[in-house]
């Protein structure tokens, strides 16, 4: 029996292909000019420009909904999805807070004595117990819609907090919800913020 090793051909190619730079050439083309400030007013001044130009581009992206600019409770194909989701409908629940406003409005009127007894009984024993219940019915089925279509649609993703999520977003006027809505209500694709 013969123990000789038998050639493999090595199918990896050995080396980069290229020399190895020096390292006064890597360590020159790595550095760049430094202008440093002249006092430290200067510096302060030019640690501002840079920090407002940062904050800038994140504002840009976050209204234009860049995943990498928004906050970590906005991010993720579940939180799009619900997003997505709210904003496409016209649920009473993002009625709440103009409904609210009106209610305490109608309250502060200087209605005359019969009047304001009428109008304080109407809104305490109607207005407030429909809205509530409007509200509380609304938050539930949305919580629950949306978590049973994320978990159907997206079966990797976790659906823990979308559900609170979206109901809460289902609770805000839709021009104040941020990351601003890309559909509109039916579906249609929102247009680009100027």
């Amino acid at each position: 029996m013969d123990d000789t090793p038998v050639p493999v051909d090595d199918p990896k190619p050995q080396g980069k292909g290229r020399p190895t730079p020096k390292r006064r050439d890597a360590e020159g083309r790595r550095r760049q000019p430094v202008s440093a400030p002249k006092d430290r007013k200067e510096a302060y001044r030019q640690m501002r420009a840079k920090q407002a130009s940062e904050r800038d581009r994140a504002r840009k992206g976050m209204l234009a909904g860049d995943e990498r600019y928004l906050p970590v409770r906005d991010k993720g194909p579940a939180r799009k999805f619900a997003r997505d989701w709210v904003d496409s409908r016209r649920l009473p629940s993002q009625y709440f807070l103009p409904f609210s406003l009106l209610i305490l409005l109608a309250t502060w009127v200087p209605w005359p004595i019969e009047i304001r007894a009428k109008v304080l009984n109407i809104v305490i024993a109607v207005g407030w117990p429909i809205m509530m219940v409007g509200v509380l019915f609304t938050s539930v089925y949305v919580a629950w819609k949306v978590k049973k279509e994320v978990a159907a649609k997206l079966p990797n993703e976790s659906v823990k907090g979308v559900g609170f999520y979206a109901a809460m977003r289902a609770l805000q006027i839709r021009k104040l919800r941020f990351p601003p809505p890309t559909v509109l209500p039916g579906g249609r694709p929102a247009p680009p913020k100027k």
